[in-house]
Protein backbone atom coordinates (compact mmCIF):
# COMPACT_ATOMS: atom_id res chain seq x y z
CA UNK A 1 0.00 0.00 0.00
CA UNK A 2 1.28 3.08 -1.01
CA UNK A 3 2.36 5.54 1.85
CA UNK A 4 -0.38 7.21 3.25
CA UNK A 5 -0.47 11.31 2.84
CA UNK A 6 -0.98 13.67 5.38
CA UNK A 7 -5.03 15.30 5.03
CA UNK A 8 -5.46 19.04 5.50
CA UNK A 9 -9.14 20.16 6.49
CA UNK A 10 -9.72 24.24 7.49
CA UNK A 11 -13.45 25.17 8.41
CA UNK A 12 -14.04 28.23 5.92
CA UNK A 13 -15.69 31.50 8.10
CA UNK A 14 -19.32 30.30 6.47
CA UNK A 15 -19.36 26.96 7.70
CA UNK A 16 -17.84 24.92 4.79
CA UNK A 17 -15.30 22.58 5.52
CA UNK A 18 -12.49 21.50 2.76
CA UNK A 19 -11.11 18.43 3.06
CA UNK A 20 -7.54 17.64 0.86
CA UNK A 21 -5.60 14.24 0.63
CA UNK A 22 -2.75 14.51 -1.74
CA UNK A 23 -2.24 10.88 -3.67
CA UNK A 24 0.89 11.72 -6.02
CA UNK A 25 1.15 8.13 -7.40
CA UNK A 26 -2.30 8.87 -8.66
CA UNK A 27 -3.06 10.01 -12.51
CA UNK A 28 -6.65 11.35 -11.50
CA UNK A 29 -8.15 13.41 -8.84
CA UNK A 30 -12.02 12.99 -6.96
CA UNK A 31 -14.06 15.52 -5.27
CA UNK A 32 -17.15 15.04 -2.97
CA UNK A 33 -19.36 17.95 -2.54
CA UNK A 34 -22.25 17.65 -0.17
CA UNK A 35 -24.50 20.26 1.32
CA UNK A 36 -27.68 19.33 4.46
CA UNK A 37 -30.05 19.31 2.16
CA UNK A 38 -30.79 15.55 2.29
CA UNK A 39 -34.30 13.62 2.87
CA UNK A 40 -34.84 14.42 6.49
CA UNK A 41 -35.02 18.39 5.35
CA UNK A 42 -38.21 17.45 3.54
CA UNK A 43 -41.81 18.47 5.05
CA UNK A 44 -43.61 15.10 5.32
CA UNK A 45 -46.50 16.24 2.36
CA UNK A 46 -43.34 16.47 -0.07
CA UNK A 47 -41.35 13.17 -0.40
CA UNK A 48 -38.99 13.24 -3.21
CA UNK A 49 -38.36 17.35 -3.01
CA UNK A 50 -34.41 16.69 -1.80
CA UNK A 51 -34.03 14.46 -5.22
CA UNK A 52 -35.87 16.57 -7.14
CA UNK A 53 -33.85 19.62 -6.57
CA UNK A 54 -30.98 18.38 -6.66
CA UNK A 55 -31.73 17.26 -10.50
CA UNK A 56 -33.20 20.65 -11.20
CA UNK A 57 -30.19 22.30 -10.17
CA UNK A 58 -28.06 20.27 -12.29
CA UNK A 59 -30.13 21.83 -15.51
CA UNK A 60 -28.29 24.96 -16.35
CA UNK A 61 -26.09 27.05 -14.01
CA UNK A 62 -24.36 30.52 -13.87
CA UNK A 63 -23.76 30.78 -17.76
CA UNK A 64 -24.85 27.66 -18.98
CA UNK A 65 -27.54 26.32 -20.42
CA UNK A 66 -28.37 22.36 -19.18
CA UNK A 67 -26.90 21.01 -22.54
CA UNK A 68 -23.74 23.43 -21.85
CA UNK A 69 -22.78 21.99 -18.56
CA UNK A 70 -23.23 18.56 -19.77
CA UNK A 71 -20.66 18.85 -22.31
CA UNK A 72 -18.22 20.96 -20.18
CA UNK A 73 -18.00 17.99 -17.78
CA UNK A 74 -17.71 15.19 -20.95
CA UNK A 75 -14.76 17.46 -22.10
CA UNK A 76 -13.08 17.43 -18.73
CA UNK A 77 -13.35 13.58 -18.40
CA UNK A 78 -16.02 13.85 -15.52
CA UNK A 79 -17.26 10.74 -14.34
CA UNK A 80 -19.94 12.26 -12.21
CA UNK A 81 -22.64 11.40 -9.82
CA UNK A 82 -25.53 12.81 -7.98
CA UNK A 83 -28.29 12.14 -4.99
CA UNK A 84 -29.32 12.44 -2.04
CA UNK A 85 -29.14 10.83 1.44
CA UNK A 86 -31.08 10.81 4.62
CA UNK A 87 -28.68 14.04 6.04
CA UNK A 88 -26.85 15.24 2.47
CA UNK A 89 -27.52 16.20 -1.23
CA UNK A 90 -24.10 15.15 -3.10
CA UNK A 91 -21.91 15.55 -5.85
CA UNK A 92 -19.40 13.53 -6.77
CA UNK A 93 -17.12 13.30 -9.58
CA UNK A 94 -13.48 11.60 -10.68
CA UNK A 95 -11.59 12.90 -13.78
CA UNK A 96 -7.82 14.00 -14.50
CA UNK A 97 -5.83 15.44 -12.36
CA UNK A 98 -6.11 18.83 -14.58
CA UNK A 99 -9.78 19.19 -14.74
CA UNK A 100 -9.99 19.76 -11.04
CA UNK A 101 -10.04 23.43 -10.88
CA UNK A 102 -12.41 23.97 -13.95
CA UNK A 103 -14.57 21.27 -12.36
CA UNK A 104 -14.66 22.89 -8.67
CA UNK A 105 -15.20 26.03 -10.89
CA UNK A 106 -18.31 24.52 -12.56
CA UNK A 107 -19.67 23.06 -9.70
CA UNK A 108 -19.79 25.89 -7.32
CA UNK A 109 -22.10 27.47 -10.04
CA UNK A 110 -24.59 24.78 -10.31
CA UNK A 111 -24.75 24.67 -6.45
CA UNK A 112 -24.50 28.48 -6.26
CA UNK A 113 -25.87 30.10 -9.46
CA UNK A 114 -28.47 27.12 -10.53
CA UNK A 115 -30.94 28.57 -13.17
CA UNK A 116 -33.88 26.24 -11.56
CA UNK A 117 -35.77 26.34 -14.85
CA UNK A 118 -39.53 26.44 -14.82
CA UNK A 119 -40.13 25.00 -18.02
CA UNK A 120 -38.20 21.49 -17.00
CA UNK A 121 -40.11 20.90 -13.72
CA UNK A 122 -42.65 18.56 -15.25
CA UNK A 123 -39.84 16.55 -17.08
CA UNK A 124 -37.72 16.25 -13.84
CA UNK A 125 -41.11 15.23 -11.91
CA UNK A 126 -41.40 12.32 -14.88
CA UNK A 127 -37.97 10.92 -14.71
CA UNK A 128 -38.52 10.71 -10.57
CA UNK A 129 -41.84 9.30 -10.54
CA UNK A 130 -40.63 6.91 -13.09
CA UNK A 131 -37.40 6.05 -11.05
CA UNK A 132 -40.14 5.34 -8.19
CA UNK A 133 -42.28 2.96 -9.87
CA UNK A 134 -39.24 0.93 -11.05
CA UNK A 135 -38.23 0.63 -7.25
CA UNK A 136 -41.63 -0.09 -6.35
CA UNK A 137 -41.66 -2.96 -8.90
CA UNK A 138 -38.99 -4.32 -7.62
CA UNK A 139 -39.61 -6.65 -4.66
CA UNK A 140 -36.08 -6.46 -2.75
CA UNK A 141 -36.41 -2.97 -2.65
CA UNK A 142 -40.66 -2.93 -1.35
CA UNK A 143 -39.34 -4.92 1.59
CA UNK A 144 -35.63 -2.93 2.74
CA UNK A 145 -37.30 -0.11 2.10
CA UNK A 146 -40.52 -0.62 4.45
CA UNK A 147 -37.77 -1.92 7.05
CA UNK A 148 -35.98 0.68 7.07
CA UNK A 149 -38.60 2.82 7.94
CA UNK A 150 -39.96 0.17 10.76
CA UNK A 151 -36.35 1.01 11.86
CA UNK A 152 -35.57 4.31 11.84
CA UNK A 153 -39.39 5.54 12.06
CA UNK A 154 -41.43 7.05 9.77
CA UNK A 155 -39.51 10.19 9.13
CA UNK A 156 -36.17 9.42 9.81
CA UNK A 157 -36.56 6.19 7.58
CA UNK A 158 -38.40 7.80 5.10
CA UNK A 159 -37.43 6.45 0.75
CA UNK A 160 -34.71 9.15 -0.51
CA UNK A 161 -37.48 8.35 -3.78
CA UNK A 162 -40.40 10.10 -2.30
CA UNK A 163 -43.33 9.45 -2.72
CA UNK A 164 -45.98 9.13 -5.39
CA UNK A 165 -48.34 11.59 -3.96
CA UNK A 166 -45.58 14.13 -2.69
CA UNK A 167 -43.91 14.33 -6.36
CA UNK A 168 -46.46 15.01 -7.57
CA UNK A 169 -48.12 18.29 -5.75
CA UNK A 170 -44.50 20.07 -6.13
CA UNK A 171 -44.61 23.18 -7.61
CA UNK A 172 -41.69 25.60 -8.88
CA UNK A 173 -41.94 27.68 -5.37
CA UNK A 174 -41.40 24.53 -3.85
CA UNK A 175 -38.34 23.98 -5.77
CA UNK A 176 -37.27 27.48 -5.34
CA UNK A 177 -37.78 27.58 -1.37
CA UNK A 178 -36.33 24.09 -0.85
CA UNK A 179 -33.21 25.42 -2.59
CA UNK A 180 -32.50 28.68 -1.27
CA UNK A 181 -33.36 27.26 2.55
CA UNK A 182 -30.74 24.39 2.18
CA UNK A 183 -28.43 24.74 -0.11
CA UNK A 184 -26.00 27.22 1.53
CA UNK A 185 -22.18 26.61 2.89
CA UNK A 186 -23.76 25.37 6.74
CA UNK A 187 -22.15 21.75 7.35
CA UNK A 188 -21.28 21.93 3.76
CA UNK A 189 -18.39 19.29 2.66
CA UNK A 190 -15.82 19.53 0.01
CA UNK A 191 -13.88 16.49 0.28
CA UNK A 192 -10.65 16.74 -2.14
CA UNK A 193 -8.30 13.60 -3.13
CA UNK A 194 -5.82 12.79 -5.87
CA UNK A 195 -2.70 14.04 -7.57
CA UNK A 196 -3.70 17.17 -6.13
CA UNK A 197 -1.04 20.32 -4.50
CA UNK A 198 -3.15 21.03 -1.38
CA UNK A 199 -2.08 24.45 -1.39
CA UNK A 200 -3.48 24.94 -5.23
CA UNK A 201 -6.80 22.95 -3.91
CA UNK A 202 -7.48 25.48 -0.73
CA UNK A 203 -6.62 28.33 -3.18
CA UNK A 204 -9.55 27.17 -5.63
CA UNK A 205 -12.09 25.61 -2.92
CA UNK A 206 -11.99 29.62 -1.47
CA UNK A 207 -12.37 31.19 -4.41
CA UNK A 208 -15.35 29.12 -5.37
CA UNK A 209 -16.92 29.19 -1.89
CA UNK A 210 -15.57 31.78 0.71
CA UNK A 211 -18.12 34.09 0.20
CA UNK A 212 -21.03 31.49 -0.32
CA UNK A 213 -24.13 32.23 2.13
CA UNK A 214 -23.95 30.53 5.32
CA UNK A 215 -26.98 28.70 7.13
CA UNK A 216 -28.22 26.89 10.35
CA UNK A 217 -28.47 23.13 10.09
CA UNK A 218 -31.02 20.85 11.87
CA UNK A 219 -29.89 17.47 14.12
CA UNK A 220 -31.28 14.57 12.46
CA UNK A 221 -34.71 13.85 14.41
CA UNK A 222 -34.19 10.69 17.25
CA UNK A 223 -35.00 7.33 15.99
CA UNK A 224 -38.87 6.41 17.14
CA UNK A 225 -38.66 2.83 15.40
CA UNK A 226 -39.93 -0.81 17.44
CA UNK A 227 -39.43 -4.57 16.89
CA UNK A 228 -42.80 -5.45 14.72
CA UNK A 229 -43.46 -8.06 11.71
CA UNK A 230 -45.06 -6.91 8.74
CA UNK A 231 -46.04 -9.12 5.66
CA UNK A 232 -46.75 -8.31 1.96
CA UNK A 233 -49.02 -10.75 0.52
CA UNK A 234 -47.52 -11.29 -3.36
CA UNK A 235 -48.58 -14.58 -5.37
CA UNK A 236 -44.70 -14.98 -5.99
CA UNK A 237 -42.38 -18.03 -6.19
CA UNK A 238 -40.32 -16.47 -3.91
CA UNK A 239 -39.96 -15.15 -0.51
CA UNK A 240 -38.46 -12.03 0.46
CA UNK A 241 -36.87 -11.54 3.85
CA UNK A 242 -36.02 -8.77 5.50
CA UNK A 243 -34.93 -8.02 8.93
CA UNK A 244 -32.99 -5.12 11.04
CA UNK A 245 -31.61 -4.81 14.80
CA UNK A 246 -30.53 -1.79 16.91
CA UNK A 247 -26.87 -1.23 17.00
CA UNK A 248 -24.06 1.22 17.14
CA UNK A 249 -22.98 4.03 14.64
CA UNK A 250 -19.92 4.62 13.04
CA UNK A 251 -17.12 6.67 15.50
CA UNK A 252 -18.70 4.97 18.43
CA UNK A 253 -15.61 3.33 20.33
CA UNK A 254 -17.19 -0.22 20.54
CA UNK A 255 -17.61 0.09 16.51
CA UNK A 256 -15.23 -2.08 14.86
CA UNK A 257 -15.86 -4.85 17.77
CA UNK A 258 -19.38 -4.84 16.49
CA UNK A 259 -18.39 -4.85 12.79
CA UNK A 260 -15.75 -7.59 13.13
CA UNK A 261 -18.92 -9.58 14.38
CA UNK A 262 -20.39 -8.50 10.94
CA UNK A 263 -18.13 -9.46 8.62
CA UNK A 264 -17.74 -12.64 10.20
CA UNK A 265 -21.13 -13.23 9.74
CA UNK A 266 -21.45 -12.11 6.20
CA UNK A 267 -18.08 -10.65 4.31
CA UNK A 268 -17.81 -13.10 1.62
CA UNK A 269 -18.09 -16.28 0.54
CA UNK A 270 -16.84 -17.76 3.55
CA UNK A 271 -18.79 -16.41 6.29
CA UNK A 272 -21.60 -17.96 8.37
CA UNK A 273 -24.46 -16.85 6.89
CA UNK A 274 -23.24 -17.92 3.25
CA UNK A 275 -21.74 -20.93 4.29
CA UNK A 276 -24.09 -22.68 7.26
CA UNK A 277 -27.73 -21.10 5.44
CA UNK A 278 -27.05 -20.88 1.47
CA UNK A 279 -24.22 -23.26 1.26
CA UNK A 280 -24.64 -26.03 3.57
CA UNK A 281 -28.48 -26.08 4.01
CA UNK A 282 -29.27 -24.72 0.79
CA UNK A 283 -31.75 -22.55 2.01
CA UNK A 284 -32.02 -19.91 -0.30
CA UNK A 285 -30.05 -18.44 -3.12
CA UNK A 286 -28.80 -15.56 -1.28
CA UNK A 287 -28.36 -14.32 2.32
CA UNK A 288 -26.51 -11.38 4.03
CA UNK A 289 -26.84 -8.66 6.66
CA UNK A 290 -24.68 -5.40 7.28
CA UNK A 291 -24.12 -2.62 8.98
CA UNK A 292 -25.98 0.97 8.60
CA UNK A 293 -25.06 4.16 10.53
CA UNK A 294 -26.38 7.37 10.58
CA UNK A 295 -24.70 9.84 12.75
CA UNK A 296 -26.20 9.45 15.62
CA UNK A 297 -27.79 5.66 15.34
CA UNK A 298 -27.22 2.60 13.19
CA UNK A 299 -28.61 -0.86 12.92
CA UNK A 300 -27.77 -4.06 11.31
CA UNK A 301 -29.99 -4.84 8.04
CA UNK A 302 -30.21 -8.42 6.69
CA UNK A 303 -32.03 -9.76 3.77
CA UNK A 304 -32.68 -13.74 1.94
CA UNK A 305 -34.40 -14.61 -0.63
CA UNK A 306 -35.84 -17.78 -0.85
CA UNK A 307 -39.05 -20.18 -2.09
CA UNK A 308 -42.38 -20.18 0.26
CA UNK A 309 -41.59 -24.15 1.31
CA UNK A 310 -38.37 -23.23 2.56
CA UNK A 311 -38.83 -19.23 4.12
CA UNK A 312 -39.78 -20.16 7.68
CA UNK A 313 -36.76 -22.41 8.25
CA UNK A 314 -34.22 -19.67 6.51
CA UNK A 315 -35.93 -17.27 9.01
CA UNK A 316 -35.51 -19.08 11.59
CA UNK A 317 -31.40 -20.58 10.44
CA UNK A 318 -30.49 -17.16 9.74
CA UNK A 319 -31.29 -15.40 13.10
CA UNK A 320 -30.34 -18.51 15.07
CA UNK A 321 -26.54 -18.04 13.81
CA UNK A 322 -26.97 -14.41 14.30
CA UNK A 323 -28.08 -14.93 18.31
CA UNK A 324 -25.03 -17.89 18.59
CA UNK A 325 -22.08 -16.15 16.96
CA UNK A 326 -20.09 -16.12 20.03
CA UNK A 327 -21.22 -19.96 20.77
CA UNK A 328 -18.14 -21.26 18.67
CA UNK A 329 -15.69 -18.56 17.31
CA UNK A 330 -12.49 -19.20 15.31
CA UNK A 331 -9.30 -17.32 14.76
CA UNK A 332 -9.49 -18.37 11.45
CA UNK A 333 -12.80 -16.31 11.16
CA UNK A 334 -11.54 -13.42 12.39
CA UNK A 335 -8.23 -13.17 10.50
CA UNK A 336 -9.97 -13.87 7.08
CA UNK A 337 -12.49 -10.75 7.96
CA UNK A 338 -9.11 -8.65 8.91
CA UNK A 339 -7.38 -9.92 5.57
CA UNK A 340 -10.82 -8.41 3.82
CA UNK A 341 -11.04 -4.86 5.22
CA UNK A 342 -6.91 -4.77 5.09
CA UNK A 343 -7.99 -5.40 0.80
CA UNK A 344 -10.41 -3.13 0.87
CA UNK A 345 -8.05 -0.50 2.36
CA UNK A 346 -5.62 -1.04 -0.29
CA UNK A 347 -8.20 -1.11 -3.04
CA UNK A 348 -9.24 2.63 -1.46
CA UNK A 349 -5.59 3.67 -1.89
CA UNK A 350 -5.84 2.90 -5.78
CA UNK A 351 -8.99 5.25 -6.12
CA UNK A 352 -9.22 9.04 -5.84
CA UNK A 353 -12.82 8.69 -5.95
CA UNK A 354 -13.36 6.50 -2.98
CA UNK A 355 -10.84 8.67 -0.82
CA UNK A 356 -12.44 11.78 -1.08
CA UNK A 357 -16.20 9.70 -0.56
CA UNK A 358 -14.55 8.01 2.60
CA UNK A 359 -12.91 11.91 3.74
CA UNK A 360 -16.48 13.21 3.45
CA UNK A 361 -18.07 10.66 5.68
CA UNK A 362 -16.00 10.66 7.87
CA UNK A 363 -16.38 13.99 8.73
CA UNK A 364 -19.77 14.56 8.60
CA UNK A 365 -20.49 10.81 10.53
CA UNK A 366 -17.40 11.27 13.13
CA UNK A 367 -15.85 15.05 12.59
CA UNK A 368 -12.03 14.08 12.13
CA UNK A 369 -11.05 11.45 9.39
CA UNK A 370 -9.25 8.35 10.25
CA UNK A 371 -6.04 7.22 8.05
CA UNK A 372 -5.50 4.19 7.03
CA UNK A 373 -2.86 3.83 9.41
CA UNK A 374 -5.22 3.71 12.24
CA UNK A 375 -7.98 1.86 10.75
CA UNK A 376 -5.61 -1.22 10.62
CA UNK A 377 -3.93 -0.24 14.07
CA UNK A 378 -7.65 -0.67 15.27
CA UNK A 379 -8.33 -3.54 13.14
CA UNK A 380 -4.97 -5.43 13.84
CA UNK A 381 -5.50 -5.28 17.61
CA UNK A 382 -9.04 -6.91 17.81
CA UNK A 383 -9.28 -10.19 19.77
CA UNK A 384 -11.63 -13.12 19.58
CA UNK A 385 -12.16 -12.07 23.38
CA UNK A 386 -12.97 -8.16 22.01
CA UNK A 387 -16.04 -9.53 19.71
CA UNK A 388 -17.46 -12.05 22.19
CA UNK A 389 -17.74 -9.26 24.87
CA UNK A 390 -18.88 -7.03 22.62
CA UNK A 391 -21.59 -9.38 21.25
CA UNK A 392 -22.50 -11.03 24.94
CA UNK A 393 -22.86 -7.30 26.65
CA UNK A 394 -25.50 -6.36 23.43
CA UNK A 395 -27.20 -9.72 22.20
CA UNK A 396 -29.44 -9.22 19.05
CA UNK A 397 -32.90 -8.34 19.80
CA UNK A 398 -36.10 -6.40 18.87
CA UNK A 399 -36.00 -7.73 15.74
CA UNK A 400 -38.18 -5.48 13.15
CA UNK A 401 -39.23 -8.20 10.24
CA UNK A 402 -40.29 -7.83 7.08
CA UNK A 403 -41.71 -10.60 4.25
CA UNK A 404 -43.19 -10.34 1.03
CA UNK A 405 -44.72 -13.66 -0.61
CA UNK A 406 -47.69 -15.74 -0.54
CA UNK A 407 -47.47 -16.47 3.43
CA UNK A 408 -46.59 -14.86 6.35
CA UNK A 409 -43.79 -16.51 8.60
CA UNK A 410 -43.81 -17.33 12.39
CA UNK A 411 -41.80 -14.81 14.07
Amino acid sequence: MPETTPIHHETLPNGMTVLVQSMPWQRTAAFSLSIRGGVQAESDRMGGLSGLVCEIVQRGAGSQSSRDLVAIQDNLGMDRNSGVSTAMVSFTSAMPAASLQPAIELYADIVRRPHLPADQLDDARMMSIQELRAMEDEPTHRVMRRLRELHYGDHLGRSIFGTLAGLEAITQDDVRQYYTDHYHAGGAILAVAGNVNIDEVMKWSKEAFADWKTGTTQPLPSPTGRATYEHMTSPSSQTHIGFAFDNIPYGHVDYFKMRAGIGILSDGMSSRLFDRVREQRGLCYTVSCSCHSLKHCGGVFGYAGTTPERAQETLDVTLREIEHLVDDLESGELERWKVRIQSGLIMEQESSASRAASLASDWYQIEKVMTTEEIEDVIESLTLDDVRGYWCDHPPGDYRIVTLGPDPLSV
